[in-house]
């Protein structure tokens, strides 16, 4: 089965391993090499702007030149099995020539600094995605909290204005880490879908990264998709202490099951958050993946549905969005 994954923290994993190349690594959950084995049709991968006491005292533009400098490395590299895509026709380009399509992203939307010109910037070098915010308020808004008051900020006045300006220019507004607040500021502006590339749901697992039935239902009747995150603590509440807590097929069947009976069958994809995620994971390597497939059929889901939460709903949003 083909799939697509709207995230991944690989880039800064290499980084900090000293690669200067992804094709092939030693201790990370995702690599080319085996992207190309399960039939990788698409990798979003994230620029995570780490916290600043771990960035060894380099600016944030020298952090992200130097993940942008890994990524095409590897593309250049390999060119024989992977391209960027700046585009929906990019994918059905590198489709056809068996090649996986790469996408960019940035995870912590601090970095843009309340100036619509660099959102343009990282544009047009590349990047078609931006998480809004991380795990710290920044020029766009608050972030997904256990402080109710955080939790009810919405966007800054420029946060509003960047909403409109990533849907003229044709970037992906990602949801995932913003506040509740925040959430229904970009639902009520946006003029295109919207995703939470890596957020699971609240009702099943009652975290404030996670999406209410509320927010599920609103991104789905806006077209928009909802990655399921294979990080323990999004997926499973069985556990009372969190280093026990452990990322089972089961648990992620339940996410699924309970978001396409809030949202229906074209919401839900994969947002992994491989080498951003630690624990026991049942799928701790991209190799493991057909194994959730396997079990979603064993589970009674039906093939055109595993087939939409794999890449087609994916697929459908990413199209929408950057056309």
């Amino acid at each position: 089965m083909k799939y697509i994954d709207m995230h991944c923290d690989t880039l800064s994993r290499a980084y900090f391993d000293g690669n200067n190349d992804i094709y092939k690594l030693d201790k990370t959950s995702l690599d080319i090499n085996r992207l190309k084995k399960v039939n990788s049709m698409a990798q979003f991968f994230a620029i995570y702007l780490v916290p600043d006491d771990e960035k060894e005292g380099i600016s944030d533009e020298e952090y992200i030149l130097s993940l942008l400098n890994i990524f095409n490395n590897t593309v250049k590299n390999h060119s024989d099995i992977l391209s960027v895509a700046y585009s929906f026709n990019d994918i059905i380009k590198n489709e056809k020539q068996n090649k996986i399509s790469a996408i960019l992203t940035i995870e912590d939307g601090r970095c843009i600094d309340g100036k619509l010109e660099n959102i343009k910037r990282y544009y047009d070098l590349g990047i078609r995605l931006i998480s809004l915010t991380w795990n710290n308020k920044n020029c766009f808004g608050s972030p997904n909290s256990d402080d109710i008051n955080i939790m009810k900020c919405g966007l800054t006045y420029f946060g509003k204005e960047a909403v409109q300006y990533m849907n003229d220019l044709g970037m992906i507004i990602d949801v995932s880490h913003l506040s509740d607040g925040g959430f229904y500021d970009v639902a009520n502006l946006s003029k295109k879908p919207f995703v939470a590339s890596h957020s699971n749901s609240r009702s099943i697992t009652n975290h404030s990264r996670n999406l209410t039935d509320d927010m599920i239902t609103i991104i789905a009747n806006k077209g928009g998709v909802i990655g399921i995150n294979f990080c323990p603590k999004f997926l499973d509440n069985r556990e009372l202490n969190d280093e026990n807590k452990e990322s089972k097929i089961q648990y992620m069947i339940e996410h699924i099951e309970h978001i396409i009976n809030v949202g229906g069958e074209d919401c839900v994809c994969i947002g992994t958050d491989f080498d951003g995620i630690h624990g026991n994971l049942e799928i701790d390597s991209v190799s493991k993946m057909p194994l959730l497939f396997e079990k979603m059929n064993a589970y009674g889901f039906k093939y055109d549905f595993i087939e939409k939460f794999a890449y087609k709903n994916a697929y459908r949003t990413i199209k929408d969005i950057i056309g």
